[in-house]
């Protein structure tokens, strides 16, 4: 198997060691000097390659999208920031006959968490008396806020049937991989539910494994939805 990695910074090259550890040759790595124009991503530099592992920048993502599916090959999406032009992707996904694997976070814990946040909601969302809130904090260097995944298990709450307001916020400090809580208060006790990360290599080994799956597969699929299947 034969993988691009764009968006080589931090996540893609680990993303590379875990590939490579799992006996997948990585042929493209690109980054903002040999695709800042989208330039890398050519006939030539693609060929043979089964899967692109996408982790660039919610400007860029959906312009390598449409060019990477225009060559036939497959996604694994983890940029975030760009869900308002959802609709557009799967519309491509499906003109360039591509699979596509997309997440706001490829850790099989957070994904698991999603679901537990869903099923709180439900549970609660009879209950007028419970407020909600949710809160995440990452490292200083992320360029999103609110992120991707808090914004996930908001709509997972909804999906749910906790039509409420839910105060949302977002703190960036430090070197913090992610950590996201979902709470619900009420005058007689408070629910606390929390997922921290301790480190980014969760999210790779879910990404290289989500190209794995992909891999020769057409379609628009979630992460979550291919773990728990």
């Amino acid at each position: 198997m034969k993988i691009a990695i764009v968006g080589y910074g931090k996540m893609g090259r680990m993303i590379e060691r875990i590939a490579e550890d799992r006996g997948i040759t990585v042929a493209v790595k690109l980054d903002e000097f040999n695709n800042a124009g989208y330039e890398g991503i050519t006939a030539q530099n693609f060929n043979g390659v089964d899967v692109a592992i996408e982790f660039s920048t919610p400007h860029a993502v959906v312009h390598n999208i449409e060019r990477i599916a225009g060559l036939g090959v497959n996604l694994v999406i983890g940029t975030t920031g760009w869900q308002d032009q959802m609709a557009r992707v799967r519309d491509v996904v499906e003109k360039c006959r591509v699979g596509l694997v997309w997440s706001p976070n490829y850790s099989v814990g957070v994904n698991a968490f999603f679901r537990i946040v869903g099923a709180a909601a439900k549970l609660l969302s009879a209950e007028p008396e419970y407020e909600a809130w949710a809160w995440e904090i990452h490292h200083s260097a992320k360029k999103d806020a609110p992120s991707g995944t808090l914004l996930k298990l908001v709509d997972e709450m909804w999906n749910a049937g906790y039509a409420r307001k839910v105060d949302v916020s977002s703190s960036r400090a430090g070197a913090i991989a992610g950590t996201h809580e979902i709470g619900f208060d009420s005058p007689a006790d408070t629910i606390t539910l929390r997922h921290t990360a301790r480190s980014r290599e969760g999210f790779a080994l879910g990404a290289v494994k989500a190209a794995e799956w992909v891999a020769g597969k057409t379609g628009f699929y979630e992460f979550g939805d291919i773990l728990f299947r």
